[in-house]
């Protein structure tokens, strides 16, 4: 589906300074009652306010486990706006962000368990306590978890990768704390590489477990692709490979000889020594067990438009090589 760049790049350049004018106010809002609270405390010291005795220690106790809860909230939230502005990456600018929300919330929850435990000894074997229950009673959430620290600072995906995991093959829209939302494509319903308008969710714990397929690799986004075509034994097979090569570039461009360039310049740098690249796009001959010649041509491609490049080249291919029915003759042509 050919959709033009303008239309889709706007959105997607407005979405973080939207998003940044929003945290804006609440880093405000967070600083304010951060002050507030500051104030409150050191005027409750001074006793310029009529509090009785009794309730002065509870008071003093929680106007800074306010000021201190607001602000962790308020640097996690500069923290935020400042990998917004600087970060590029989406992927990455999402990971970074959900680290810095969930670090506030552990910043919080550690001021509320200070402050309900005046000992700080006792607060540490209290939390060590619950934690040690909680490990027991929720241990696939807490399995999660740990898989979505896993996801974040070793990336096997980010959002806007398309992968594949175990059944589950889709472009990752969500990275939540104890699950990863994709939107599938391909599914059980069509036999081409669209989405299919399902969302399948599952848990993080799974990336521990599982071997993930990213087709989305930032070093090289691109997938080798084939089409197979099926001529009879009389064709001209010189004809035809010149032909599908001919098609591909010109579907394709020549930026992609560049591409080829580039991933045999990575496997250089890897322990393999061995793999033949072969130059693109290349066109490979076997005999069929139907009795014809398969002609498959093979080249590089964005995941995403490997449905929509592939109907092209064929769309392409065809009339061009039926234009030459000497040359090229098709099996059920042949039969007659």
């Amino acid at each position: 589906m050919d959709v033009t760049p303008a239309k889709k790049q706007a959105p997607a350049k407005a979405a973080p300074k939207k998003m940044g004018r929003s945290r804006q106010w609440v880093l405000v809002t967070y600083s304010l009652i951060a002050v507030a609270a500051l104030v409150f405390h050191f005027v409750s010291r001074l006793k310029l306010l009529q509090i009785p005795t009794s309730w002065t220690n509870f008071i003093n106790r929680f106007s800074l486990a306010i000021f201190f809860a607001f602000l962790a909230l308020a640097i996690t939230t500069l923290i935020e706006l400042i990998v917004v502005r600087k970060s590029h990456t989406k992927g990455i600018r999402y990971n970074l962000v959900r680290l810095m929300r969930f670090l506030g919330v552990l910043l919080v929850s550690f001021v509320a368990v200070s402050f309900l435990f005046a000992n700080w000894y006792t607060a540490a074997v209290s939390l060590g306590l619950i934690s040690l229950i909680l490990g027991f009673a929720l241990q696939t959430p807490i399995s999660s978890l740990i898989g979505w620290f896993y996801i974040v600072f070793r990336t096997p995906y980010k959002v806007g990768d398309r992968i594949q995991i175990e059944e589950f093959t889709g472009d990752v829209v969500e990275i939540g704390y104890l699950d990863t939302t994709l939107w599938e494509f391909h599914g059980d319903y069509l036999s081409n590489d669209l989405p299919s308008g399902r969302l399948i969710r599952f848990p993080n714990s799974l990336a521990l477990n599982s071997a993930v397929f990213n087709y989305s690799w930032k070093k090289f986004p691109y997938i080798w692709n084939e089409i197979p075509f099926h001529i009879a034994y009389e064709s001209d097979l010189s004809f035809v490979e010149r032909t599908l090569k001919e098609v591909t570039k010109s579907i394709l461009g020549e930026n992609m000889a560049e591409n080829v360039k580039r991933l045999k310049e990575l496997i250089e740098q890897t322990p393999v020594d061995e793999l033949e690249i072969k130059e693109y796009p290349f066109v490979t001959f076997r005999i069929n067990a139907n009795t014809w010649v398969e002609a498959s041509v093979t080249y590089l491609v964005e995941p995403k438009r490997a449905a929509s490049i592939r109907t092209s080249i064929i769309k392409a291919a065809v009339p061009a090589l039926l234009k030459e029915p000497d040359k090229v003759m098709f099996p059920k042509s042949n039969s007659r």
